[in-house]
């Protein structure tokens, strides 16, 4: 069966700039330029600010437009300002019944491509393959239900979560295709499901974040070392141990830079109010990205220990292509302590104590290695990253379908 038309299912889209949304819209748009007709369901860009876009707001709840060519079709799904774990089901129950109105206005499908978080995007997707006789890729982003018990946002396993584990299961064995973006997520994938299992991870636009092309961000004009943290501000992350690091970090040495919006903003606003040294904005767009990146001297990721092969942080890779080292902390079979200690691109902990802050003394010290390690960093992740050399596999593999 030639493959023509494409059905791209899936919560995030642009114009949503960040994380899922930016990978799914690369992913689309590449379809589309190589010749694909692409129809994407979504819903109304909200992320991460948890909050229906201001452009958006005020249209109707069904949505066609054009978007570089692709066709997109919206719904405005409820969207919780304060994203506990039920509502967060409602939030999810909400898109899946929109979305399964949307894909009834699907006229032809030869593929569908189901991108999860939200699990439910591959019941949608299967509606599709059986209506049409058409192939379904799964591509899983976050191991959702996995990833609210390592991270605390339910509190513990139970009959519900039993439930929703048999039924991703059920899910993931109509896939014809399944992919992930880690080796350790593909391992989980393996125990899952006995579908065809490909690798494909998130990847880097070399010319979207470039130290050579990039002048010194608004944000980041401080006199003094910048530290920065750039990216969603939830329930992954471990904000504690941030904050034992801000404390004991020299506020007349070092300022900190939060760039980012999520569930947990105001909660660490409130944390944080109290330390001069500590500045926060709102995330940039896109266009501004290499700037604010390139131009900072450290990066810090702390991210909760117990998270090990649900989720992949794909801030990573620009943390490293910018060529600034990066300070992080998880877990010791993650994937990001392999790219990091694999690139050189910066120091990686198990868990917070004083010698974090010791250590970025020493990482400090010598400029000239801080530099070439750098350098050698950002040559690492483009080599294994390069958005073109992903695309152009996953193109390979969409053909062998």
């Amino acid at each position: 069966m030639k493959i023509t038309n494409i059905t791209f299912i899936g919560l995030n889209y642009a114009p949503e700039d960040t994380a899922i949304g930016l990978y799914s819209t690369q992913w689309a748009e590449y379809l589309k330029s190589v010749g694909y007709e692409v129809t994407v369901v979504t819903a109304f860009p909200y992320y991460p600010k948890w909050e229906i876009s201001k452009t958006y707001k005020d249209k109707k709840t069904f949505l066609k437009e054009e978007l570089n060519g692709n066709t997109i079709l919206r719904y405005k799904q409820y969207v919780p300002k304060k994203p506990t774990f039920l509502k967060r089901v409602i939030h999810l129950i909400d898109f899946t019944f929109g979305s399964f109105i949307n894909i009834l206005k699907i006229k032809n499908c030869d593929l569908v491509i189901s991108v999860v978080p939200f699990t439910s995007s591959i019941f949608l997707g299967y509606i599709l393959k059986k209506k049409f006789n058409a192939k379904l890729w799964v591509h899983i982003q976050d191991f959702e239900f996995d990833a609210a018990l390592q991270t605390g946002v339910s509190e513990k396993k139970n009959i519900i979560f039993s439930s929703l584990f048999s039924i991703e299961k059920w899910l993931l064995s109509k896939a014809n295709l399944a992919s992930t973006i880690s080796y350790s997520m593909m391992e989980r994938l393996k125990k899952k499901t006995e579908s065809k299992a490909y690798f494909l991870p998130n990847w880097i636009d070399e010319k979207a974040i470039d130290p050579k092309q990039s002048s010194i961000h608004r944000y980041l004009n401080s006199r003094k070392i910048k530290i920065l943290y750039s990216g969603n501000i939830g329930d992954k992350q471990d904000w504690d141990a941030f904050l034992k690091f801000c404390n004991d970090i020299n506020p007349e040495k070092y300022d900190v830079i939060i760039v980012g919006n999520g569930s947990k903003k105001d909660w660490l606003l409130q944390k944080t109010e109290n330390f001069k040294n500590i500045k926060y904005y709102n995330p940039v767009p896109f266009n501004e990205l290499s700037d604010l990146l390139c131009s900072t001297d450290i990066h810090v990721l702390f991210q909760k220990t117990e998270v090990v092969d649900t989720v992949m942080p794909s801030k990573v890779l620009g943390m490293i292509a910018s060529t600034k080292p990066s300070i992080i902390i998880g877990n010791n079979k993650s994937e990001v302590k392999s790219i990091i200690m694999a690139s050189k691109g910066g120091l990686f902990f198990s868990e917070y104590s004083k010698d974090v802050v010791h250590d970025l003394e020493l990482l400090l010290s010598d400029k000239e290695r801080l530099e070439m390690n750098g350098n050698l960093a950002r040559e690492f992740v483009i080599e294994n990253f390069s958005k073109t050399k992903i695309l152009n596999r996953m193109l390979d593999k969409l053909k062998q379908l």
